[in-house]
């Protein structure tokens, strides 16, 4: 389900819509890519509040975000979740010519935001990082 600020993005701001299909293909650009993986905005109620926020950071950064939004939570958005690992919606991945650098997950505070994005780009590229199942031993 979508939401009319998050379909915003891909409607008016033209920001590419990202599948299981495209993911290869958007993530390998040169530059910083952000993919804003909004969830179900019914559940993740804060969805929307990152969607009003991206745009104010791509501008902010002044073109050196590439914006792309994974829509289907259910499908496609499961999958990608699975391989970028964060435990929670909204999640912005980012990933820098193809190699990861990090998440920020929910709402931040702007200077947050601004700390966390301006150290990606500078970041030592990682494995995302996955699922973990804490072991108990007996």
């Amino acid at each position: 389900m979508s939401h009319p600020l998050i379909q915003r993005l891909v409607d008016e701001l033209h920001y590419v819509e990202v599948t299981v299909a495209s993911h290869d293909e958007f993530v390998n650009q040169a530059g910083m890519n952000v993919l804003f993986f909004p969830g179900d905005p019914e559940v993740a109620k804060d969805a929307t509040d990152v969607a009003v926020v991206l745009p104010e950071l791509v501008d902010r950064f002044d073109g050196r975000l590439r914006p792309g939004i994974v829509i289907d939570t259910y499908g496609d958005g499961k999958t990608l979740k699975r391989h970028y690992g964060f435990s929670a919606y909204p999640s912005l991945v980012f990933v820098r010519s193809g190699d990861y650098v990090g998440t920020i997950t929910r709402i931040a505070d702007w200077a947050e935001y601004l700390e966390k994005i301006s150290s990606f780009f500078d970041a030592a590229a990682s494995r995302p990082p996955g699922f973990s199942i804490p072991v108990v031993g007996g």
